[in-house]
């Protein structure tokens, strides 16, 4: 049985699974892509968005790189539950249809 997410929870989800991603290494855009299949655009606007849910997100520019060469940081889950992000990380992969 599938059931169809709305966007408040799709995106909800999205951003959950993309700072799961980001803690466990998966930490610049193009990794995300190719992990996710999302457009380069959606995974960017979901780092951006993250801030809204208090989850503090920065870009470490890799040292003696000259261009936006680097990864992103998660320094402060917030109010989420980092344990329970990865505990669900699996099924939050599924339902996104990341599989």
């Amino acid at each position: 049985m599938t059931a169809t997410l709305s966007k408040t929870k799709s995106s909800f989800y999205r951003r959950l699974y993309v700072a799961y991603l980001i803690d466990q290494g998966i930490a610049s855009v193009p990794a995300l892509i190719e992990t996710t299949q999302m457009p380069r655009r959606t995974a960017q606007d979901t780092i951006t968005s993250l801030a809204e849910l208090d989850i503090v997100c920065e870009f470490e520019k890799d040292a003696g790189e000259r261009h936006n060469i680097g990864q992103y940081r998660i320094r402060d889950w917030g109010p989420i539950d980092k344990q329970w992000v990865a505990t669900h990380a699996d099924r939050l992969k599924a339902v996104l249809g990341y599989d």
